[in-house]
């Protein structure tokens, strides 16, 4: 399968989505295909005789290419906007576009949508550089969680207002008026009132959006997140009575869909592990087989369902490989979450300088690559020995070295919150994190090198990629 990138200009007519999986052995097979399985696109790239359009340029890699390029496994085929003139535009906001020797060093514009204590920051500037304060939405409210989805167009923001409890609002423009969403509340006969939106994830069909909340559940939106039913089977799954809460109360803050298969979901709850489903759940499956909660004592594990996963991320070219950050212990998935295998490597030559923590990433072009940020210890949440460090694998866990290049080196005793580190689609992938004490950080070459993007900002509770 070729990986096929469109501008940001096409995505609305790809499902909402600018890289897709296309199969064929040739470029031009692949484009007819692409036309095929997504026909809004047919007429925009190639033109009604076959042939591409007199505008567009394809490169197979960074090489520039015509239809009759063979492609393989894993080439990447780029579709891009030729300018007339040779002059290239600045692509719009939040375009992450790929830097190509043939066509010169393209400005990449990004926005970011940052979490505090006390609002929602919307941050805009080039991908990986400084950044500026461009909106900022619920002034003096704790935002949890704020996310944008590319199928609807929708900015989200989770609001936990100190008196009157949480709220979901959505928008199209989070410098106009926001909407408050009709749920995620629980049903009168559960018994039970969310405290928190943790979080909020696109699914695999259209309008489907899912919802993380405390006390932990899970809730579906069929209409772009604009109303909310509870999913019945995991709420009443027979062992809850006896799931634990962790430091941060009982919440489902973790939601990996499977690409392209709606029916096929992981989630990830502190303190109850990962639960997964086949049938877009009616019904579920525990997956602990391998982790070990060092919290408990060893007599007592055999039968604790005190599974502390702190995040969980799935890698989008291998969907049944997943990393989990867990309260001590990094580990990864080859069975889409039914066992796992613990990859910190903590004390060993090319490890971890400690393990636990709570943000994961991965790259979303190599499921081999993930991201850490270590902190010292669970009764010691800053990071060791005060450098500020993301820590990097390239071959699924098995050694991992500091990236560092940028952040502070010393006297950094810093937090930063599972929801709080991000990634976006560009090749290399692009990185960005804040920290409790109000700093964003950015990297626009898979944490190679990193800039203070913006500080000053209130405490950080997420950071994630907007529009």
């Amino acid at each position: 399968m070729a990986i096929v990138h469109l501008p940001s200009t096409l995505r609305g007519l790809a499902a909402g989505t600018d890289r897709l999986d296309v199969g064929g052995e040739s470029a031009g097979e692949v484009l007819r295909r692409l036309e095929r399985e997504h026909p809004r696109l047919r007429g925009w790239v190639l033109d009604e005789q076959g042939r591409l359009r007199e505008h567009v340029t394809l490169f197979v890699n960074e090489e520039r290419a015509d239809l009759a390029v063979a492609v393989g496994a894993a080439d990447r085929l780029y579709v891009v906007q030729a300018i007339s003139g040779g002059a290239l535009a600045e692509p719009s906001r939040g375009d992450v576009s790929v830097e190509l020797p043939d066509l010169g060093r393209m400005i990449q514009l990004a926005e970011l949508l940052v979490g505090t204590k006390k609002g929602l920051f919307v941050l805009h500037g080039k991908r990986g550089g400084a950044m500026e304060v461009g909106v900022r939405a619920f002034a003096g409210q704790v935002v949890e969680y704020a996310v944008f989805d590319p199928r609807s167009e929708l900015y989200f923001a989770a609001v936990t207002h100190g008196q009157f409890g949480p709220r979901l609002f959505f928008t199209d423009d989070p410098a106009g008026d926001w909407e408050q969403a009709e749920g995620p509340v629980f049903p009168a006969d559960t018994g039970a009132a969310v405290t928190r939106i943790w979080s909020i994830e696109p699914g695999e069909e259209a309008g489907v959006v899912w919802a993380g909340v405390a006390p932990a559940a899970l809730f579906k939106s069929t209409d772009d997140g604009r109303t909310w039913s509870l999913n019945r089977s995991l709420w009443n799954q027979p062992g809850r009575p006896e799931w634990q809460a962790g430091a941060g109360g009982l919440c489902l803050h973790s939601i990996a869909p499977w690409p392209r298969d709606p029916a096929r979901l992981a989630v990830g709850i502190s303190a109850a592990g990962v639960w997964r489903t086949e049938d877009g759940g009616e019904s579920w499956r525990w997956g602990v087989e391998g982790l070990v909660p060092r919290y408990v004592p060893a007599e007592a594990r055999a039968d604790t369902t005190a599974y502390c996963v702190h995040n969980l991320r799935r890698a989008p070219l291998r969907p049944e490989r997943l990393y989990m950050q867990f309260h001590g212990g990094v580990y990864r998935s080859d069975d889409a979450g039914a066992s796992w295998l613990e990859i910190g490597g903590v004390g060993t030559p090319g490890g971890l300088p400690a393990d636990f923590g709570f943000p994961i990433e991965i790259d979303p072009l190599d499921p081999d690559c993930a991201f850490v940020i270590p902190l010292a210890a669970d009764v010691d949440r800053v990071t060791p020995e005060g450098k500020l460090r993301i820590y990097e694998t390239r071959d699924a866990g098995a050694s991992w070295r500091p990236l560092g290049r940028g952040l502070p080196d010393r006297d950094a005793y810093l937090t930063v919150l599972r929801q709080a580190f991000c990634r976006d689609d560009g090749d290399p992938v692009g990185l960005y994190f804040g920290v409790r004490s109000g700093e964003v950080f950015a990297s626009a070459d898979g944490g190679a090198t990193w800039t203070a993007a913006a500080d000053h900002l209130p405490p950080i509770n997420s950071v994630r990629r907007g529009r």
